[in-house]
């Protein structure tokens, strides 16, 4: 069966907004024949933070990240296109800077694992979660 799933979220984080990024990271998407449809900026507090990374809760990682990602503001956008959960995840590169393939946005801006200027959704079940704690919508309607 095809998946007809086309809505990705992009998450452009602290380090990327307060470095001037945001339109960078917009041009990348954009050049690849992706539509944004809805963005926001916002800072997420605490409780929202461990929603939206909740898959990491009980990794060695998981306070230093949520630390990181309260530390400013965000802006969550909404990318639709075709294979677009995929394409945005080669937009964006490895989340190692140091391992991501060259002309990406992680390879041209990041700078560590954590500081690495932009998290995307990896499945249909992320986007829809994320998509409710950034946007925060009660319940988000997939098949619109």
């Amino acid at each position: 069966m095809e998946n007809t799933f086309k809505k990705s979220l992009v998450l452009i984080k602290p380090d990327g907004v307060s470095r001037g990024l945001v339109g960078e990271v917009i041009s990348a998407i954009e050049n690849e024949g992706l539509k944004i449809t809805e963005m926001r900026m916002t800072r997420l507090d605490r409780e929202r933070a461990e929603q939206f990374y909740s898959v990491h809760r009980g990794k060695d990682f998981f306070e230093p990240l949520i630390e990181y990602i309260i530390s400013g503001p965000v802006v969550g956008i909404v990318v639709e296109g075709e294979d677009v959960l995929q394409r945005i995840r080669e937009i964006m590169g490895a989340t190692d800077p140091k391992e991501a393939k060259a002309g990406t946005i992680r390879a041209k801006y990041g700078e560590n694992t954590r500081r690495n200027v932009v998290h995307g959704s990896d499945s249909e079940e992320s986007f829809v979660r994320e998509y409710e704690i950034i946007f925060e919508k009660e319940k988000l309607k997939v098949c619109q």
